[in-house]
């Protein structure tokens, strides 16, 4: 069974930078797609950013020119979180489905493994 493990998450400043690692294992997927989402308190979750194992990328508008999505290999996935805001502050999760590329960051009900979530807290 896929096991997806969050950290990395904590306190930053406005303007700061800080990069969530998610260790994945068990995961034999060669065609996949992983992604990182965030919920604040009061919202839904929604979609960050995503990578395919053809390599593209997406990403949210609102973190677009600031936020980075790399992976080693298949078992940990990144996010190089720059020039963080008020607004970036929330609990972000990793998730990973083998099957289909995604051209766009996927609906949360189109992963079947998650991960815990890491708190990111960001103040002015």
């Amino acid at each position: 069974q896929v096991r997806l493990v969050e950290s990395g998450g904590g306190s930053v400043q406005a303007g700061g930078s800080l990069r969530l690692s998610c260790a994945i294992s068990e995961f034999i997927e060669w065609s996949y797609c992983m992604a990182w989402f965030r919920q604040a308190p009061g919202h839904a979750r929604e979609g960050v950013a995503s990578l395919d194992s053809d390599g593209t990328a997406s990403y949210a508008d609102s973190v677009k020119d600031r936020f980075v999505i790399s992976q080693e290999a298949k078992s940990t996935l990144y996010l190089q979180m720059n020039n963080v805001k008020p607004e970036d502050t929330a609990t972000y999760y990793c998730a990973v489905r083998g099957g289909p590329v995604c051209s766009a960051i996927p609906p949360t009900y189109a992963f079947n493994a998650w991960g815990q979530g890491t708190l990111v807290t960001v103040s002015t």
